[in-house]
């Protein structure tokens, strides 16, 4: 039997898996909101489908595996009120969903696990904890094979540090003790896999690398990378951010990932930043080269 995906908000990271499913014989479908979304999915052999406006039940007919990768609004989760017969009816054989390690909160720069309470101290964070609880009141409900994956800040190709670097626009903003967990999308991708290939459902995943650090060092190590001057640094006190900026410094914690090395085997292509964006100035310099 062809294993499909189906992803419920194919974006970023959902591409990212997809352009490594797609050698392996996979058959790939994924929802987005516009056109424009969808011309974004060309390159990964994803088979676009607008939703609102495309009834799911029949695409989840289809899909041996499910990828929710939509944040939730006001009104919660946007695609659980409209899949949850349907999955009643016929649970997939692996069901991902993709959270946010805001979910802990404020930790003062201390170290939090998948075992840390849930503390959330923004409306972004509550609003991921509530969704995660109704997914797993639905999973326990309806057998469903639920996998909970808590991503720290992304990065990788089209999505880091050297735009605004090369623009001139990018800023050091200083807040001390400040540190910041991330992960390269390409090793999203690699745990993803892992958990289909060896399945736990019920488990409970945060997904980044091994180095949190403080925003300003990578900054300047990237600023280094492309033989720029490093931004000067600005006091997070004074400096002039929106309230979506200024939000996320709200929040200062180190996020272990144990779980996916010791229970996925997983070892990251990209463990720590300064090997994230070396990879990516490297692949630029190639691309440019060709």
């Amino acid at each position: 039997m062809t294993r499909c995906l189906l992803t419920l908000g194919h974006g970023y990271t959902a591409r990212a898996l997809a352009r490594r499913l797609a050698p392996e014989g996979w058959r790939l479908l994924g929802t987005t909101r516009t056109a424009t979304e969808a011309a974004d999915t060309r390159t990964d052999k994803t088979e676009i489908h607008l939703w609102p406006g495309t009834p799911l039940a029949p695409l989840l007919e289809q899909a041996t595996h499910l990828l929710i990768s939509a944040g939730p609004g006001a009104e919660g989760d946007p695609f659980l009120p409209h899949v949850a017969d349907a999955l009643r009816q016929r649970p997939p054989e692996w069901v991902g969903y993709l959270s946010t390690v805001g979910v802990y909160g404020d930790h003062q720069g201390g170290w939090v696990d998948e075992e840390t309470p849930l503390a959330p101290s923004t409306k972004r964070g509550t609003l991921r904890v509530e969704a995660e609880a109704a997914w797993q009141a639905l999973a326990e409900e309806a057998g469903l094979p639920l996998h909970i994956f808590r991503l720290a800040g992304i990065y990788g190709p089209g999505r880091g540090p050297f735009a605004k670097l090369r623009a001139g626009t990018a800023r050091r903003v200083i807040k001390p003790g400040q540190v910041f967990s991330r992960i390269h999308v390409e090793d999203i991708a690699t745990v993803l896999i892992a958990s289909m290939e060896r399945p736990n459902p019920g488990a409970i995943y945060n997904l980044c690398d091994n180095d949190p650090a403080p925003p300003q060092d990578v900054i300047a190590h990237a600023a280094e990378l492309l033989g720029l001057p490093v931004p000067p640094a600005i006091d997070f006190e004074t400096a002039e951010m929106t309230p979506m900026a200024r939000s996320f410094y709200a929040e200062s914690k180190k996020v272990r990932n144990d779980r996916i090395r010791e229970e996925l085997g997983v070892e990251l292509r990209y463990p720590d930043y300064r090997a994230g964006l070396a990879a990516l100035v490297a692949a630029e310099e190639a691309t440019v080269g060709k």
